[in-house]
């Protein structure tokens, strides 16, 4: 009777074991994992104060730990960014650059750990919290941090090819004038929109629909709804399941908008079916 108290004993703290949630890095074929306690219990883990959380909309504190110290002694190929995939599938593409920050004047990157007996408060509007980790800055408004790059309900951060490398099928017509509004509506899309919607089957996330398969949202929608269901969706639509937030215009202003909305009228007319 001992022994079999013994084994189930064993099996319950391999339980509890594989229960204690954990962050994934990935850089090529490296691959580290930290745990919630691991993190928590490292000697660069700091309390953070933010002023103005973006998910929670006003101040937060935070035990962090540096997003650099977690990549450091990896090796990046030339041109990577940082995929923060969340565990529903939302996928941000973040520059390496701003991730590996360590300048005290610019934004820092940090992965903040919700502590298990002291969850943080439910997401607003939803029924969970941001946890069990969440990239969030230090002065953000120092490096112009898109508001996608606070990705919370973190699961893994991997290193990736930038998104028209790794899908060309984002990227408008090499001849468009270096000032088209659809260029920077190219960038403001990767930013802002292809952490949960494709386009062209390009983008590492299903949360929402593709935006130009099989047809383009400027194709069923006016302009005018359009950039009323960016700013604010529940203006247009709604519905219980709904996932979609809108956009302040301190995080996305009118220019902002009416940029990714002449960059889906561009690809409206390069639609590229993805691979089978």
């Amino acid at each position: 009777m001992r022994i079999v108290a013994i084994g189930c004993l064993l099996l319950l703290s391999s339980f509890a074991r594989a229960a204690e949630p954990a962050v994934e890095i990935e850089a090529g074929t490296e691959k580290r994992s930290f745990t919630r306690d691991e993190l928590l219990g490292r000697p660069d883990a700091a309390t953070i104060e933010i002023p103005k959380d973006i998910t929670y909309g006003g101040p937060m504190t935070y035990r962090a730990v540096p997003a650099a110290a977690l990549l450091a002694r990896l090796t990046f190929p030339p041109g990577s960014v940082i995929e923060a995939v969340a565990v529903d599938g939302f996928a941000a593409q973040i520059p390496l650059d701003l991730m590996l920050d360590t300048d005290a004047e610019k934004a820092i990157a940090w992965v903040a750990i919700e502590p298990a007996d002291r969850p943080w408060p439910k997401v607003p509007g939803k029924d969970y919290t941001a946890g069990p980790f969440y990239i969030v800055w230090t002065e953000p408004e120092a490096s112009s941090i898109r508001s996608e790059y606070w990705a919370y309900q973190l699961g893994k951060l991997r290193s990736q090819l930038s998104p028209t490398a790794r899908w060309s099928a984002l990227a408008v017509d090499e001849g468009l004038p270096a000032d088209d509004s659809a260029r920077a509506g190219e960038a403001l899309y990767v930013a802002q929109c292809l952490p949960c919607h494709k386009l062209n089957g390009g983008g590492a996330s299903d949360v929402g629909g593709d935006l130009n398969l099989p047809m383009n949202a400027t194709e069923y929608m006016t302009a005018a709804g359009l950039h009323a269901l960016i700013r604010d969706p529940k203006s247009v639509r709604s519905w219980p399941g709904m996932k979609m937030n809108g956009w302040p215009p301190d995080l996305l202003s009118d220019r902002e908008i009416d940029h990714i909305i002449a960059y889906l009228k561009h690809m409206a007319r390069r639609k590229v079916a993805p691979p089978k």
